[in-house]
């Protein structure tokens, strides 16, 4: 990602984060961007968004009414936010559960590039990133520096229990243990 490109990301999350709070949409940032406000590295692609499964269509409305170039493409879980090269990711179901409002009541109102926001717990930014990777996604080398970087933010027992039954994030609990990244075992037994 060029600087203009990151300019471009960054106004268009705030835009983004300021119309659902303008709407009263429930919304939490997470991903990429959540990580990198809490200290992992600035992300070189898009920005995403969590509201609950019964605020969709509402945070749908919210931002086409704010003027934003509102896309509804074809995956059945997301709303995607346009601005020249830059897209805003905001879902309702990640890894295909619907997102329940108590993830979101979860999060912490973080200042992020200058406007106040619900950012995901450390925690909640592992869970989703792991319980992604998958037989057709499974890159270790996107998760590592978010997982050293918020290490000592993240309660990793829980990690090891809301990815229990994830072999692709058991494994990388298993890496993160054997290079020392995280204090203590986090192998399940």
């Amino acid at each position: 990602m060029q600087p203009d490109d990151r300019d471009e990301i960054r106004d268009l999350l705030k835009r983004v984060a300021v119309a659902l709070k303008q709407g009263d949409v429930p919304f939490a940032l997470c991903g990429g961007y959540a990580a990198y406000v809490r200290g992992a590295p600035e992300p070189d692609h898009d920005a995403d968004f969590l509201v609950p499964a019964a605020e969709a269509e509402r945070a749908a409305k919210v931002l086409a009414e704010a003027g934003l170039q509102v896309l509804d493409p074809p995956e059945d879980w997301l709303t995607k936010v346009v601005q020249g090269a830059s897209v805003v990711d905001v879902l309702w179901r990640t890894c295909g559960v619907p997102v329940e409002a108590d993830l979101i009541d979860r999060a912490e109102e973080l200042p992020v590039l200058s406007v106040h926001m619900p950012v995901l717990q450390a925690t909640d930014i592992v869970v989703t990133k792991l319980m992604a990777l998958d037989e057709h996604y499974c890159d270790y080398a996107r998760v590592l520096p978010v997982a050293r970087a918020l290490r000592e933010q993240v309660d990793w027992a829980t990690v090891r229990d809301a990815v229990a039954g994830n072999d692709f994030a058991v494994v990388f609990l298993v890496l993160l243990d054997r290079l020392g990244i995280v204090p203590g075992p986090v192998r399940a037994g």
